[in-house]
């Protein structure tokens, strides 16, 4: 039994009256001392160990010893550790915390965190509350039982968390208490990487090496650090929670395996960009203030194309700073949306038939004197550089566009890339129009300029034309879009760490960069004039790369066609996505950039894989579940109904006499109907749970997920094609699952 005692359709109803019911909930801001309303500026980062409180806790020479650490790279000072930890606890006890814990980041895609108390003893047995720079530093969590790939057994229980001291600490506030958390990297015994963070943090060191490389050629001597900078919107679904515990799916999947389309969807466009309702904007404004607090700078929300589909936008931060908000902004999201009676839906594809849901990365790099790397400038020196930056963004995206398609790949996003809302599996660039223009008469040598009613920023050198500064994403259905000073890489899934997919991006582009600066060097020691020779590496790199960009239609099935003509890969299946992680190119690749030793990338594959398949499984349980102790009995409820109706219109026809006759034809035809989806669905479901069970058994991890890729999600779509058209014939008073018109449609 469910919901106060209902089951059933009656359960169903009851969450339908339940929803009628609701209140919007009002949300309060943070107050001063005088009881005044915080603006946003004054709550922002107020549980956040930022720059302010350091200052107002450190030691001038201590704070300026970290902000070496954290702004310029440079090797945490050990001696300094307990000054910092003491100010952190001291801090963090004025705001209401009691314990800390090293906030990390395993292969499980969510956060973790395990929570010690402040509380030690002295000498004399007396409580008192300490923290010390060896705990802030490091901790041994043990966390023998997440993913490590077979790095290491249950029996090898040693894993560490170390401190990211680039990334703030912050308060985490739960109803009845705070706790400290302090972002970490989760090593194994042996060093080996077994989150997300560290590779990420390897490709930023990799990436700022080959780019500092760079910039010193083209004469910028006074940079001294490069950092890749990234925006991530957040797209995500909302809905009651009272249809979201009626629906087992949702619950074990977080996508509906069964749903008839409703009469009405996304067809009006009605809702994107549309008034925001009061009960979603009050979640929104909530979940805000407790991003602003802990200095997450959400910009802007808006209604997505789906009924009840979001998207929050931040501005943009340094890669492992952005990737840290972003798990917290799905955590809050997820939190405050409880608070609000509503579900917070991060599937890619939680509803058939209407869009799915996404993550799109604006990335781009930036170095220590604030310059934009992908700012095309106002001088020839800086539009020289930045024709080298894009060429180099542009080989490394084409020579290892496999690479990033598997960083993006997953069960969910299978349902979503390709699926005409989405970009689709084959990896290419867009660059706008102009641009585009540009690098085609850079290839063929020609002199020409043009002329633009745009903002025109001048090359000033000898046969290239003037660039337009385009700052707009002219083809939504690229995966990797040029958007004026930045790329957006859309392919990103909704409910994933931004972290695997942006430190893969950060290290094509880093060895690529370092190729660009090789080859430039190479022509100048040889005598070639300093501009020439980046024209000339350039021009090959533009030549190179030609295949990969593509300015039309991404959706287009011709689109499909021309990729493989121009050999570009359509991956479109994670196991076969996964499968360009192990490549000797891939191997070859992680093992130079530092990203990923070969046995962290075997790892890595394994974890992904098994994850793949895990998925898929609970997928498989649902839907058997679902199919057997929900459609099944609707149907039989139905086609009861019919036969009683039958049976009574007879017997009715029979005790009238000859005189009164009834066609009970139509009657009888809907019976068959309903008794015939019946049969098929049985049919359909023994088939399938031989075949799930075949597949379930098979003990090679690939063998496995290729058996799920290639048989049984298709023969999950046919089952559920089935259980959809019982859905359509069956009394709404009989249907037990609440729909997508309820789940969409009411708030």
């Amino acid at each position: 039994m469910t919901a106060k005692g209902y089951a059933g359709a009656a359960a169903r109803r009851w969450a339908v009256a339940e929803v009628s019911r609701r209140k919007v909930r009002s949300c309060n801001l943070p107050l001063d001392t005088e009881g005044r309303p915080l603006t946003v500026a004054e709550m922002y980062g107020m549980n956040t160990f930022n720059q302010r409180a350091m200052k107002e806790k450190l030691p001038k020479e201590v704070y300026h010893k970290l902000q070496q650490t954290i702004r310029h790279g440079k090797k945490l000072d050990i001696s300094i550790a307990n000054t910092v930890a003491h100010a952190i606890k001291e801090w963090a006890i004025e705001k209401g915390a009691t314990h800390f814990c090293h906030w990390f980041q395993p292969q499980t895609g969510l956060t973790a965190e395990k929570h010690d108390a402040f509380l030690s003893f002295d000498e004399e047995g007396t409580p008192i509350e300490r923290f010390s720079g060896s705990q802030l530093i490091q901790s041994e969590p043990d966390a023998s039982s997440f993913p490590s790939g077979g790095m290491r057994a249950t029996f090898e229980a040693r894993g560490y968390t170390a401190w990211d001291p680039s990334s703030p600490a912050f308060i985490m506030e739960a109803t009845n208490g705070k706790t400290l958390c302090i972002p970490s990297v989760f090593i194994a015994y042996h060093g080996q990487a077994l989150d997300q963070k560290a590779p990420l943090l390897r490709s930023m060191e990799f990436l700022n090496k080959k780019a500092l490389e760079l910039l010193h050629l083209f004469g910028h001597g006074t940079a001294t650090r490069v950092v890749p900078t990234v925006g991530p919107e957040q797209e995500y679904f909302l809905i009651d929670k009272a249809f979201y515990y009626l629906r087992p799916d949702l619950l074990l999947a977080g996508r509906t395996l069964v749903g008839a389309r409703p009469p009405k969807g996304q067809e009006l466009e009605d809702h994107y960009f549309g008034s925001i309702k009061d009960r979603f904007l009050a979640c929104m404004q909530e979940a805000e203030i407790e991003l602003y607090k802990l200095g997450i700078p959400v910009k802007t929300r808006h209604n997505e194309v789906a009924p009840n589909q979001f998207e929050l936008a931040p501005i943009f931060e340094e890669a492992n700073v952005a990737s840290d908000h972003n798990q917290l902004v799905m955590e809050t999201l997820r939190a405050v949306a409880f608070r609000h009676d509503l579900a917070l839906l991060l599937h890619e594809k939680p509803f058939a038939g209407v869009n799915g849901s996404g993550k799109h990365n604006n990335w781009s790099m930036q170095d220590s004197d604030g310059n934009n790397l992908l700012d095309p400038g106002k001088t020839p020196d800086e539009n020289l550089q930045f024709l080298a930056v894009l060429g180099a963004v542009l080989r490394g995206v084409n020579r290892h566009a496999g690479l990033l398609r598997a960083a993006v790949a997953g069960a969910g996003n299978d349902h979503r890339l390709g699926a005409n809302e989405a970009p689709p599996a084959i990896i290419s660039v867009f660059l706008g129009e102009q641009l585009h223009r540009i690098l085609d008469l850079i290839e063929a040598g020609g002199i020409t300029r043009e002329t633009s009613e745009q903002q025109i920023i001048d090359l000033g050198i000898a046969k290239l034309p003037e660039i337009a500064k385009d700052y707009t994403d002219r083809n939504r259905t690229s995966p990797f879009a040029f958007t004026g000073n930045k790329f957006e890489f859309r392919a990103v899934a909704s409910s994933a760490s931004i972290a695997s997919p942006m430190a893969v991006l950060n290290g094509v582009v880093a060895e690529a960069l370092g190729e660009v600066t090789d080859a430039i060097r190479a022509r100048t020691a040889k005598g070639t004039e300093f501009k020439t020779a980046v024209m000339e590496v350039i021009r090959e790199v533009i030549k190179e790369t030609k295949k990969v960009r593509f300015e039309g239609n991404n959706y287009a099935p011709e689109w499909v066609a021309a990729a493989e003509h121009r050999g570009l890969p359509n991956l479109r299946k994670t196991p076969e996505a996964l499968a360009e992680l192990i490549t000797p190119t891939a191997k070859k690749f992680f093992a130079a950039s530092g990203i990923f030793s070969q046995e962290e990338l075997e790892a890595r594959y394994h974890v992904r894989l098994e994850r793949y398949n895990k998925d898929i499984e609970i997928e498989i349980e649902a839907m058997k579940e679902i199919a057997k102790t929900l459609v099944l009995p609707a149907g039989f409820q139905q086609q009861g109904l019919l036969a009683d109706a039958i049976k009574n219109l007879m017997a009715l026809e029979k005790s009238s006499g000859t005189s009164v006759a009834f066609n009970s034809g139509p009657q009888l035809q809907q019976l068959k109907t309903i008794s015939d989806l019946i049969s098929k669905l049985i049919t359909d479901l023994e088939a399938f749970e031989s075949s799930s069970a075949k597949a379930v058994a098979e003990e090679d991890i690939q063998k496995k997920a290729r058996a799920f890729a290639d048989q049984i999600v298709p023969a999950m779509a046919d089952l559920r094609a089935t259980c959809d058209r019982m859905e359509e014939a069956i009394a709404d008073e009989f249907w037990p699952l609440p729909k997508y018109r309820e789940m969409l449609f009411l708030t």
